[in-house]
């Protein structure tokens, strides 16, 4: 090209050769002195002008530089090196349309300039326009087939198409071209990770990484694809090896955050998420990660925060709507944390998650029928998606859906014996009636949820207190059945030997029974707030001795309180009937009817054997001034009233086949049922026609508001059937006490050995049978025989005078000998062990 015009003398070869030498070499002030120097003696070259402008642009100065270019244009119209570099620099701007015309018009002055097509394709891509981009690269390798970073970013713009295959031959071509080209490494790498080919991709981030050392993406990169095969700890390693390299990279701040919260490192992992946001405060994932792990800590009011900043940086963010779902529906609000979880599928349909939580609030609404659908869309996306599978079994047990259920229990079964996430362990009580299957379940869970916790020292032993200090851990000091049941034994605990603490993460509800409780206590401690750590802290800081879990897996409880050790004993008691699976759990509360010698491998905690049954009651339950007809409870003025006041979910079709045999041979016989949705009700009665029983025997029972009415209501009825495998627990206990016999089949587990826990505590074995056979003959004997039902009634009657059952301050006094056992067993450095009281 020519480096004068308009007849001016020509620069001479030295000094066009001074000039690039000088910018080359980065020299770029003596660059633009020497041009202007030289522009002093030629003012019109254009040459001189492009140079000048390429100074300017390394500088950093680009709307200078954008004006020289045009000037060496403005000099010689057909300079297409300047148009491309005016191009080049327009880009950096962001001013891509025009950068993409001044490419256009340099390769319509020069068709062969390799370059400029790569550049134009570069346009492209910013402008997602992928296919141009793709033509553009092509261009460039037609004209330039060793074009190493043209071939580099065709593989990029491949990898954009989706076209993964033919992205990888495009990097391995550059890599042909140029063994040494790095970017091809870490691209090849993204692409092998991207195909879970990891072991590829690893290969490929070390190579760019010996290649060039300081290359920080690739660490990064090596990073996340150890992330994704778990190897955590050597993924922490390079994300810290990248911020040696570059201490402000955000995205590694953030990633490292994960890494950490995986390993069970949650504070650091804390201090990584705010470390990004004090560089990025507008980093939407880093306050959403964030978020996240508040929510694992119990810290919901921090979380949400967190969450509603990362919505408002990003309305559209669908993991931040799915986990400000999460947050909502831990502080109980399920309309609104439905809302977030539609907004995030909104955005992303697929999202199994969200759909999966989507439906765990639905069921706390009591939707059931949406609830199924969701937890089915969310198995469709992900088969092996943990915990799904038994969520749906669950639903179709809360609707009475049945004809598909025994397809599910195999792979159950299977799914649980190779240690997966297949049910969560409360719903499997309802399905199978195997303990070794309950433990195994529970041990997944526990692992998966709550592994023992070592973020504060392990506790020490305590000094001998004047008075053991107890603690109950509840979400339900409230009109519930926990509460219900345990009202009175706060109030009578031996305050000479004992000092009563109850610490509750449920709604401050200030009805009758936690109002109750609030005075029976010696220290009432609202710790809904309050984080694990924090609750943890609190308990230690009073020196609790012993740690009481009344809810297990239960709803709304706080296992993460006990996997960081809340006190030196704990245990689990009442609300949660079977193991939990813990290591750091030490008792469970039974007796001797519910876990036989023969079942105690079973369970991880050592037994405390009570004496009686292991339920508390209250023996000063309020006394309903309602006396109820039949007529009234809409039930018919003559015939035999079976009833069961369960949940839909423990009614199993071979319960319910039972059921409909009793009815078939007890003429004007009823079932009187427990009111629930529409379509278990209407399931039911079809499967009571499916057995030849008129749908119209079967009578549902509404909730009444005040549970002493609820308990003068049920003395209408002649015999409550129980199910198996989940009994009737509180519900029995009830019906006994108004003077309701209970038939029960008795099975392996402790939540099918409830029942009959209680009715021996009656001192009633005779309504305690061993098969499905033996329950019904006894039904339709006793039904058919009224002398045998009154004797049975009357019976009840009298032992209730003198149950232990219902006998709060004996029962007390067990339990205070067991939680003196205990404690002394601890303080002289003894493990736990079974205790027989």
């Amino acid at each position: 090209m020519d480096n004068n015009s308009n007849n001016q003398p020509a620069l001479s070869k030295e000094q066009i050769d001074s000039v690039i030498s000088l910018y080359s070499t980065g020299r770029l002030s003596d660059a633009i002195n020497t041009i202007k120097s030289l522009n002093e003696l030629y003012p019109n070259v254009p040459l001189l002008f492009n140079i000048l402008g390429a100074c300017h642009k390394a500088q950093g100065s680009l709307e200078e530089s954008i004006k020289i270019f045009k000037v060496a244009i403005e000099i010689k119209p057909d300079y297409a090196e300047a148009h491309n570099n005016l191009g080049l620099t327009l880009m950096q701007l962001n001013q891509i349309d025009s950068a993409i015309d001044s490419f256009k018009t340099a390769i319509a002055i020069f068709p062969a300039y390799a370059e400029a097509y790569n550049y134009l394709g570069v346009a492209f891509k910013r402008l997602n326009q992928f296919e141009e981009a793709s033509e553009s690269y092509q261009e460039a390798i037609a004209i330039k087939p060793d074009y190493a970073e043209a071939h580099n970013n065709l593989g990029n713009v491949l990898k954009s198409l989706g076209r993964l295959k033919e992205a990888i031959k495009s990097y391995k071509t550059t890599l042909l071209i140029k063994p040494n080209f790095v970017e091809a490494h870490n691209n090849l790498g993204s692409i092998f990770k991207d195909l879970k080919q990891f072991n590829s991709a690893i290969k490929c981030f070390k190579t760019a990484i010996v290649i060039k050392p300081n290359f920080v993406e690739a660490y990064y990169n090596l990073g996340l694809t150890l992330i994704d095969l778990e190897q955590l700890d050597d993924a922490v390693k390079y994300f810290n090896d990248a911020l040696a390299i570059k201490s402000e990279y955000v995205e590694v701040h953030n990633n490292l955050g994960n890494a950490l919260k995986s390993l069970g490192k949650p504070y650091e992992a804390i201090e990584s998420y705010e470390k990004a946001l004090s560089i990025k405060p507008d980093y939407a994932e880093a306050h959403n990660n964030l978020g996240v792990t508040l929510m694992s800590l119990g810290q919901w009011t921090l979380a949400s925060e967190c969450l509603k900043k990362a919505l408002n940086i990003n309305s559209d963010y669908a993991f931040a709507n799915n986990n400000y779902g999460s947050v909502l529906k831990h502080f109980g609000k399920f309309n609104d944390s439905t809302k977030f979880y539609e907004k995030a599928l909104s955005i992303k349909p697929d999202f199994f998650e969200a759909h999966h939580n989507l439906g765990n609030a639905l069921k706390y609404l009591k939707r059931h029928d949406e609830s199924l659908l969701s937890y089915e869309r969310s198995f469709a996306l992900n088969p092996d998606a943990d915990y799904v599978l038994g969520n749906i079994i669950h639903s179709k047990l809360h609707l009475c859906i049945w004809d598909d259920l025994l397809s599910y229990y195999d792979e159950l079964i299977k799914k649980i014996n190779n240690k997966e996430g297949a049910i969560h362990p409360f719903a499997l009580l309802a399905l199978i009636d195997n303990p070794e299957l309950h433990k195994k379940a529970a041990e997944i869970y526990i692992n998966d949820k709550y592994p023992k916790n070592y973020d504060l020292p392990e506790i020490d032993q305590y000094p001998r207190h004047k008075k053991i200090r107890i603690g109950y851990f509840s979400a339900d000091f409230r009109a519930h059945p926990v509460g219900n049941l345990t009202a009175e034994l706060y109030e009578i605990h031996d305050r000479s030997q004992f000092e009563v603490y109850a610490f509750s993460f449920g709604p401050d509800t200030n009805d009758e029974v936690n109002i109750r409780i609030k005075a029976g206590v010696d220290y009432f401690n609202d710790v809904s707030l309050m984080s694990h750590k924090e609750v943890v802290m609190l308990s230690r800081s009073i020196e609790l001795d012993i740690a009481i879990d009344l809810g297990g897996f239960t709803q709304d409880t706080r296992t993460g309180i006990f996997a960081m050790q809340a006190a030196p004993i704990q245990i689990n008691y009442l609300g949660y009937s079977s193991t939990m699976g813990a290591d750091y759990m030490d008792y469970i509360i039974a007796d001797r009817t519910l876990i036989p010698k023969n079942k105690q491998k079973y369970y991880s905690e050592k037994i405390v054997y009570l004496p009686d049954s292991f339920m508390v009651n209250d023996t000063k339950n309020k006394k309903s001034i309602k006396e109820f007809t039949r007529k009234e409870m809409g039930l018919p003025s003559k015939g035999f009233v079976f009833c069961c006041f369960n949940h839909h979910y423990k009614i199993t079709p071979l319960v319910f086949t039972s059921w409909m045999k009793i009815l078939s041979k007890v003429d004007d016989s009823i079932l009187w049922l427990s009111d629930g949705n529409k379509t278990g009700i209407n399931n039911l009665k079809k499967e009571a026609e499916k057995n030849g029983v008129n749908k119209n025997r079967l009578f549902f029972a509404p909730r009444l508001d005040l549970r002493e009415d609820h308990l003068n209501r049920i003395k209408l009825a002649d015999l409550f059937l129980d199910t198996l495998p989940y009994n009737a627990h509180a519900t029995t206990s009830d019906a006994l006490q108004v003077g309701l016999p209970v038939l029960t089949c008795i099975g392996e587990s402790f939540a099918s050995r409830v029942a009959a826990s209680l009715i021996n505590s009656v001192d009633l074995p005779e309504l305690i049978t061993s098969t499905q056979e033996q329950y019904e003959e006894l039904a339709i004997e006793l039904a058919i025989d009224p002398l045998k039902l009154n004797a049975v009634k009357e019976k009840l009657n009298n032992n209730l005078l003198l149950s232990p059952l219902y006998n709060t301050p004996l029962y007390t006094k067990h339990l205070e000998k067991t939680y003196l056992e205990i404690y002394e067993r601890c303080h002289k450095g003894l493990e736990p062990d079974h205790i027989y009281c």
